[in-house]
């Protein structure tokens, strides 16, 4: 197996966070960067630990297909992402990563799903836009997110830079709750037990993952 297209997400992420830099102002960065630790530092978002069972669940896909968790672990273990939504550039890279290594996850019987609270036109539009070939579900009212302990709200002080960078979440997951998901990349066996758990809540950063494809491998 190639394991250079692997490793480029860090770079890739570093790169946006660089642009991100350059073309927003001083006073929105800081902004960012308080609301990030403002959650590091609230019991929200923390995720759940490898070892535990996996809460099961059944969301929709863009066609409103349900999928449910412990159906798909019958065919074999499964990397679960929890991404926030189409407007975030890192998620966008994140599951395109993703994408970059779906044959390989399937040659060795594994398989990706990706959930946001997106409603599932947008789930379609993450789905079209990244050319993604695996499941990719509307997790509304983050509610799945909520079972494994990620679900936060965003502090008020955000709301209005959100809108000014044309970032309307009732609209993306249609509803004025302003929760979203941290960032978090799940390995599942299958036998439901999560053996790898990564939540971030600086979601500039990811797991790299070519790190997510040995744990794969190991089980």
């Amino acid at each position: 197996m190639e394991n250079t297209p692997f490793q480029k997400l860090q770079r890739d992420l570093e790169i946006a966070a660089t642009h991100m830099e350059k073309v927003l102002p001083k006073e929105v960065l800081d902004a960012f960067e308080k609301s990030i630790q403002d959650l590091r530092t609230s019991d929200s978002g923390r995720g759940l630990r490898a070892g535990v069972k996996a809460p099961d669940f059944t969301l929709v896909d863009s066609t409103g297909q349900k999928i449910t968790l412990s159906e798909e672990l019958l065919k074999g273990p499964v990397v679960l992402i929890f991404y926030r939504g189409t407007w975030c550039p890192f998620c966008n890279l994140e599951l395109k990563a993703y994408q970059r290594m779906n044959d390989d996850i399937k040659a060795i019987g594994g398989q990706l799903i990706a959930v946001s609270p997106q409603t599932p036109n947008y789930s379609a539009s993450v789905q079209e836009k990244n050319e993604l070939n695996f499941h990719v579900l509307s997790d509304l009212h983050n509610k799945t997110a909520e079972q494994y302990n990620l679900k936060f709200k965003l502090p008020e002080y955000v709301y209005p830079i959100y809108r000014s960078l044309d970032i309307s979440l009732e609209t993306f997951n249609g509803d004025h709750s302003w929760e979203l998901p941290v960032p978090a990349t799940y390995v599942i066996d299958k036998a439901g037990i999560i053996r790898f758990a990564s939540a971030e809540a600086d979601y500039k950063k990811r797991i790299e993952p070519s790190k997510v494809m040995h744990i794969l491998q190991s089980l």
